[in-house]
């Protein structure tokens, strides 16, 4: 994947505003964990950014960090996970966001110029969440909806909420005569490519379309980031859409339920822990590349399948020295069980399990520091 010119440039101009823009970010640390320490021999400024679905975490996970290193700076932009991968990849950012692993393809098509040439990088899950199939039909609160029904609301095939599909799984419910308003992502997104890898396992007759951070079809309203999904469901009557849970939470919007086996669950941290525990490796991935291979056709008990994992990407061995201490120590934080408690307190996410924890750390371990 090669990145442009322009895109570097842009890239490089963001990682500069965003480092003015944080310089007031150690001034106050709302959040920050008490068991941390409070003194520390780091120092300087780093700029990350990526997948929005991470921004509430992140923002806990900096407070706690810079409670322990007050030296230290860290600003991030949730401008989604495509550009924070872009970004990375072209040197602008040390670490980014994304709530997907690079591709093979893309690793081995390379350079990532953040890293010294022929350093592997690390992929730590280290944030997980489900994504909300969210809703605002007025009179409506609560939905049952299968993976068939889903992927016909947001395909158009499904084009009025009392559709017999839907009357079917929500007996009782009085559903109107509203016409359907779909709402994806306009941005190259992980959440997209995460919930779109839903629909393909699960509802393969009805969806199509390969899994892909770019929404594949034309129909629907399309919103900029996590944020512009959330407040366009918000705004709108009749309009469904899918977003990280927490942030639905955030602003109350309505959820479906979702059929699992011959049960409805409800999205909850729990049920998207259990099925990353319950998930393979990627193959083919370097040591410290923790790419999860997501099995969305579960029907264990209390699973929930459309579940977002997002990554924290950092060189093994930086072309800036410099930047490698403050980045390792960061993410020794992030995989803390202190950061890992601070996020979820703050963004409603799972935390990741102790054997997960191991793997993580050791690969934060191969960062060169030296």
């Amino acid at each position: 994947m090669k990145i442009s010119r322009i895109a570097q440039v842009g890239a490089v101009a963001a990682v500069a505003a965003l480092a003015l823009a944080g310089c007031a970010a150690n001034e106050t640390t709302p959040g920050g964990s008490t068991d941390a320490p409070t003194t520390s021999d780091l120092s300087g400024e780093i700029a990350g950014g990526g997948a929005s679905s991470q921004e509430v975490a992140v923002a806990a996970w900096t407070a706690g960090f810079q409670t322990a290193n007050p030296d230290v700076t860290i600003t991030y932009d949730p401008a989604g996970s495509g550009a924070g991968r872009e970004s990375f990849q072209a040197g602008a950012f040390p670490f980014a966001g994304s709530d997907r692993a690079f591709k093979l393809e893309e690793l081995e098509a390379g350079p990532f110029d953040s890293c010294v040439d022929g350093s592997g990088i690390i992929e730590l899950p280290t944030y997980i969440s489900p994504i909300a199939v969210i809703f605002n039909i007025d009179g409506v609160d609560s939905l049952n909806l299968d993976a068939a029904t889903i992927a016909g609301l947001f395909s158009g095939e499904i084009a009025n909420w009392n559709d017999p599909a839907i009357a079917a799984l929500n007996e009782g419910v009085d559903l109107p005569d509203l016409a359907v308003t779909p709402v994806h992502r306009a941005d190259d997104s992980g959440t997209t490519e995460n919930f779109t890898d839903y629909l393909f396992q699960a509802a393969p007759e009805e969806w199509t379309a390969e899994p892909d951070g770019v929404w594949p079809l034309s129909s629907g309203e399309a919103a900029q980031g996590t944020s512009g999904v959330v407040s366009a469901v918000a705004g709108g009557n009749g309009t469904v859409g899918y977003a990280d849970a927490s942030r639905a939470a955030e602003e109350g919007l309505s959820t479906a339920a979702v059929k699992v086996g011959d049960e409805f669950v409800a999205y909850s941290p729990e049920a998207a822990a259990a099925i990353v525990d319950a998930s393979p490796f990627e193959d083919g991935r370097g040591e410290g590349d923790l790419a999860i291979a997501l099995d969305r056709t579960s029907d264990a008990a209390g699973v929930y399948p459309i579940v977002l994992v997002s990554y924290m990407i950092a060189c093994q061995e930086y072309a800036d020295a410099a930047v490698a201490p403050i980045v390792k120590g960061y993410l020794e934080y992030v995989a803390s069980p202190e950061g890992q408690d601070a996020a979820a307190a703050a963004a409603g996410n799972a935390p990741i399990s102790d054997t997960l924890r191991e793997k993580v750390t050791a690969a934060i371990d191969s960062i060169v520091t030296e």
